[in-house]
């Protein structure tokens, strides 16, 4: 997947390039200024570019690989791709806040990408039961979250979504590590449970990690994503009601794992749980800290604040959105999303607490909708039948008739002339001077010949 954002990232470079005979941004934005909006070798500039942003930064329709990558050991995960490699690509297209200005088109394409990435990632997070694979459908959705902004124009809001997410979610991870040492390598919540009795400074920093990623204030999430939201809303009322609703399922399914993995009873009996040693947890604290304290950095003018974290990027980017809404359309926003989320939360915790409910056992029978989220709505499978096996049937197919049946024995026979022609010289050398004399005054008479003749 990475491979074809490469290919469309190279290829707008070298449009770009020969457009503007630079790749030096000063350079290029000097030139680009003087553009109409809508230009069409911007827009294709610009497309080429998201492309390469989209499997970067793990958007539809090439997320798939992110999911992949979580095998790794969990702080990899939380230094890569939580807070760094995925964002190059909303870096790169903030970084070029004046093309995609010029590109209504493309920030058009950038808002359905990153709003259904957003949805989808979110929708999946809910049927999944291994403790990563929840936390990397997680950072996919909220890469859509970024994208979303950035579409919007906001790009500011965007890098400061980045921001904050890199503080809860490196937290989330790193607290996923600290349960799955405790739990000596299991990663399945449904074999979870009862943990925060048992590990307590996990449990309170993943917590903290949860509040902030369901926007709850006055955790660092609330700040950014109600930016996002509150940027939605001055576009288009469908478009908030649809990120409110993808912000709505991440409150679901993160509180569907915290109440599996720390609340109610133990529900396997080989491990033995214990609070993890202090390299573990004294990056928690302050990660946690940073999860509090991490939205102060850009305080809206709502709340008296001058929104620094906005002033800082005014030299590196261009918002192309509207001013801020009212305070008070802003207040009835917020107050809307957390009654919703108040729901939300006693939603989960009735369901996973009170009730018990634990999820399905793999291969259980499910409705057909929660069987679909369950397998990612067959994303993986569509690849392998649309990619993977027609490759894979021409690979064999070449491997089979051109390989085996004309490039080695194309390759043997080479081999078998230079040995044969190697053993009819070999004869010529029989240590007889005479021999060597008449070979070189012929060769000489023969260069003779030939100089002459042609």
């Amino acid at each position: 997947m990475n491979r074809i954002g490469d290919l469309g990232f190279i290829l707008g470079i070298i449009l770009l390039f020969y457009t503007f005979k630079s790749v030096s941004f000063n350079e290029i934005f000097a030139q680009a200024g003087g553009l109409p909006a809508g230009n069409p070798v911007i827009t294709v500039i610009t497309l080429l570019l998201l492309v390469g942003a989209v499997g970067k930064s793990a958007q539809i329709p090439l997320f798939t690989w992110l999911p992949d990558a979580m095998a790794g050991p969990t702080p990899v995960s939380a230094l890569i791709h939580a807070a760094t490699m995925v964002t190059a690509g909303i870096y790169m297209i903030a970084r070029s806040s004046i093309l995609y200005n010029l590109a209504p088109v493309t920030l058009n394409v950038i808002i359905v990408i990153g709003l259904a990435t957003a949805i989808m990632a979110a929708i999946i997070g809910l049927k999944q039961n291994d403790i990563k694979k929840v936390l990397a459908y997680s950072t996919v959705s909220q890469l859509g979250y970024m994208f979303l902004a950035l579409g919007l124009g906001a790009y500011s809001a965007g890098v400061f979504h980045v921001t904050t997410h890199a503080f809860f979610k490196a937290l989330l991870f790193l607290g996923a590590g600290s349960v799955i040492h405790a739990m000596g390598g299991e990663q399945d919540i449904r074999k979870m449970g009862g943990l925060r009795k048992k590990m307590p400074l996990t449990y309170f920093t993943f917590l903290a990690a949860t509040l902030a990623i369901s926007g709850i204030p006055p955790f660092s999430g609330f700040f950014s994503k109600d930016l996002i939201l509150s940027k939605a809303f001055e576009h288009s009322i469908i478009l908030y009601v649809l990120a409110l609703g993808g912000a709505l399922i991440t409150c679901f399914y993160m509180f569907r794992l915290l109440y599996l993995v720390f609340f109610g009873e133990q529900r396997s009996s080989k491990a033995h749980p214990h609070e993890s040693p202090r390299v573990m947890t004294i990056p928690l604290i302050v990660l946690a800290v940073l999860s509090v304290v991490g939205g102060f950095i850009n305080i809206p003018s709502l709340f008296r604040g001058n929104s620094g974290f906005n002033t800082l990027l005014q030299t590196a980017v261009v918002s192309n959105s509207s001013g801020e809404i009212s305070h008070s359309t802003e207040l009835i926003l917020i107050a809307l999303s957390l009654a919703l989320l108040a729901l939300v939360i006693y939603f989960a915790y009735h369901t996973f607490v009170k009730k018990a409910e634990l999820p399905a056992a793999d291969g259980a029978p499910m409705p057909w909708f929660g069987k679909v989220v369950y397998n990612k709505f067959y994303v993986d499978e569509m690849y392998a039948f649309l990619f993977e096996k027609p490759l894979g049937f021409l690979s064999g197919f070449l491997f089979d008739k051109v390989e085996n049946k004309v490039l080695d024995p194309a390759v043997d026979g080479v081999g078998t002339a230079t040995s044969h022609i190697g053993s009819l010289l070999r004869k010529l050398q029989q240590g007889n001077m005479s021999f060597y004399l008449f070979a070189m005054v012929a060769g000489i008479l023969l260069f003779i010949v030939f100089i002459l003749t042609v």
